[in-house]
């Protein structure tokens, strides 16, 4: 059985009247990945930093690795790489500097972090920007330089608070893919935010974070299915006339476009034949249609759904 590296139980944070976090219990094996998904405001950092010891809960209590934060925080942050929405490296420092900085305040000797440095530059892609100060970096090569960072002290942990927000599709792509490296190779556990629904589809399994409190929890697989049947997907033109009168019909719950489609998603218990009175009604009023089909729901379907039923 895989061991459980992050535990959280009924994690509260409050600044005032702002409950940011209300009560959020979860645990995290290696070789996981966990994704956090909410709208601003969700929490998601707050939480974030309650695993990480930035901030002490109001009550409830996480645990790294076993160690409890409050009273264990220096073990527990041995076993922690953490990377933050902002760049917070020294921009003046060269890539090099930063990673032996970071190195040598992690207690690493020369040997080791010489050898380490050179692992790191190789594995985020960073070798021939090794003497570029960290100031003149792309933002997608400093969430890369951040990544070495984290990783310097080999953590078995690593809280990532949406690290590729800003970045490029491309870089996004191949960052992920040193995330899935790192879990498939050294077996650690990682938790992300992400406000992208395209890489919340890469972790193993999620929660959907709304005022504070995670709403619903599983694997993407699982989530999807939670709107199995509820999903119709219209191509045609025009197709902000065609949302707007699939709006008014009384089956359907919402709909949302998706570039040149539009999914609605229709109550529970009908049918793509209880909905033919509307393909009608949307070609009477002059519209084409060249696709009218269910299909399968995205998260994006799940969370926006999610986001309506809990609107308070």
């Amino acid at each position: 059985m895989a061991e459980v590296l992050v535990s959280a139980e009924n994690l509260r944070k409050s600044f005032g009247p702002t409950h940011a976090v209300k009560g959020i219990s979860l645990q995290v094996s290696e070789g996981e990945i966990y994704g956090l998904v909410g709208p601003d405001g969700a929490g998601k950092t707050t939480f974030m930093r309650l695993l990480c010891g930035a901030l002490n809960p109001d009550d409830g209590s996480a645990s790294l690795g076993g160690y409890n934060m409050l009273h264990q925080a220096n073990q527990a942050r041995e076993l922690l790489g953490y990377l933050a929405q902002r760049f917070a490296l020294y921009e003046e420092l060269t890539v090099m500097e930063n990673i032996r900085f970071f190195a040598e305040v992690r207690g690493l000797l020369a040997g080791e972090w010489e050898t380490r440095t050179k692992e790191l530059l190789e594995f985020v892609g960073l070798m021939n920007f090794s003497d570029r100060r960290a100031g003149r970096l792309s933002g997608g090569m400093k969430q890369k330089l951040g990544l070495a960072v984290a990783l310097v002290h080999r953590p078995k942990i690593l809280l990532l608070d949406e690290p590729t927000t800003g970045v490029d599709p491309v870089t996004r792509q191949d960052f992920w893919q040193l995330i899935i490296r790192l879990v498939s190779q050294d077996k650690i556990a990682v938790i992300v935010s992400t406000p992208y629904m395209d890489e919340a589809s890469r972790c193993m399994r999620l929660g959907f974070m709304r005022h504070g409190s995670i709403l619903l929890e599983g694997t993407p697989a699982s989530l999807r299915q939670k709107l199995d049947g509820r999903i119709i997907e219209l191509q045609g033109q025009p197709l902000k006339l065609i949302r707007q009168i699939a709006l008014k019909d009384k089956g359907v719950e919402d709909a949302q476009m998706f570039g040149l489609r539009l999914h609605l998603r229709i109550k529970p218990g009908l049918s793509l034949d209880d909905m033919n009175p509307l393909r009608e009604n949307i070609e009477k009023e002059g519209c084409q249609l060249t696709t009218f089909q269910p299909v399968a729901s995205q998260l994006e379907d799940v969370f926006i759904s999610l986001l309506e039923n809990n609107n308070d």
